[in-house]
C-alpha cells in the first residue's frame, strides 16, 4: 500500500478534525449501545479510544456520570475536546490526553467501560480488542463501531475505497468471532441507521469540501485530494446496500 503524500495527509486532517464527528454515529446510537452496558457500576470510569474531537464523548457524559478518560493521537481534536468540555464545565469528569492507541500508558484493569466510534480498526480488531481487554476490570464492556460488509462481492471501486484502511473488512460474523476469540462475550450489536452517516458526518463534511475547493482555487494539486476525498459522501450516496457500520457490545469473560 502507497502512503499517503504529505499534502493528502494535511487535507485529510483539516477536513476530518473540521467536522462534528469523525465517523458515522449519533447520540441515539451511543445511548443504545451504552443501554446494552447494563452491570455497569453507577459512576463508571469510562476510556474513549480514538475519540476524535469528542462528539460521542459528549453524548457519553451526558448520558453517564462517569468520569471519561478521551484519547486521540491527534493534538489538535484533543484541544478542541479540551476548549469545548471547559466551556461546558466538564473539566473535572472529562480528561483529554493525546496517546496511540495501542500504546496509552494507562494502567491496566482501570476502566469499567472501553468505548470506541469508528477507530478501533487502525491497528486491527484483534490487537485493539487486546488492547481494550488489559485496561478493562473483570466484567467490564468494550462497545465499538466498525465497519462490515453487507455483501459477498461488492463493486469494485467500493472494494478499491476500503481495502486501503480496511484491508481485514469482513462481515458482522467475522467480527463477532474476533470478539469471541479476544477474551470477550458478545452482548449485542446493530446497524447504524442511514441517518447516522449524514447529520453530524457526510452532509457537514461535503458543506466542507466545497469549502476547500473555493479555498484552493488554482492550487491543482490540492483540488485532486480534495476530489479524492469527496469520493467516500459520494460512495456511500451510491452504494449503501454494499456495507454498513455496526455497533458490537462485549463483555470480558469471568
Amino acid at each position: 500500500m502507497n502512503e499517503p503524500s504529505p499534502l493528502f495527509r494535511e487535507l485529510f486532517l483539516e477536513l476530518f478534525e473540521s467536522l462534528p464527528r469523525q465517523g458515522p454515529g449519533n447520540r441515539a446510537c451511543t445511548a443504545r449501545a451504552l443501554s446494552l452496558c447494563n452491570s455497569l457500576p453507577p459512576d463508571p470510569k469510562i476510556l474513549d479510544l480514538g475519540c476524535g474531537v469528542g462528539a460521542q464523548t459528549m453524548h457519553l457524559a451526558g448520558l453517564t456520570t462517569g468520569k471519561i478518560v478521551a484519547l486521540d493521537v491527534h493534538a489538535a481534536s484533543i484541544e478542541r475536546l479540551k476548549t469545548r468540555a471547559g466551556k461546558l464545565g466538564l473539566t473535572e469528569r472529562i480528561f483529554p490526553m493525546v496517546a496511540d492507541i495501542s500504546h496509552t500508558g494507562l494502567p491496566p484493569g482501570s476502566f469499567d467501560l472501553v468505548w470506541s466510534e469508528g477507530a478501533l480498526y487502525t491497528i486491527g480488531i484483534g490487537k485493539a480488542l487486546s488492547v481494550c481487554r488489559s485496561l478493562l476490570r473483570p466484567g467490564g464492556y468494550a462497545a465499538f463501531t466498525d465497519a462490515v460488509w453487507i455483501v459477498d462481492d461488492p463493486p469494485p471501486e467500493v472494494r478499491e475505497l476500503f481495502e486501503p484502511d480496511y484491508p481485514e473488512m469482513g462481515r458482522v460474523d467475522d467480527l463477532l468471532a474476533v470478539i469471541c476469540g479476544s477474551g470477550f462475550s458478545p452482548i449485542g450489536h446493530f446497524t447504524l441507521p442511514d441517518e447516522a452517516w449524514w447529520t453530524d458526518f457526510y452532509s457537514p463534511m461535503e458543506k466542507r469540501i466545497g469549502e476547500m475547493r473555493q479555498q484552493y482555487f488554482g492550487n491543482d494539486e490540492a483540488l485532486a485530494v480534495i476530489d479524492i476525498l469527496a469520493r467516500e459522501p459520494e460512495m456511500h450516496r451510491n452504494y449503501p446496500h454494499c456495507y454498513a457500520y455496526e455497533f458490537f457490545v462485549a463483555q470480558t469473560k469471568a
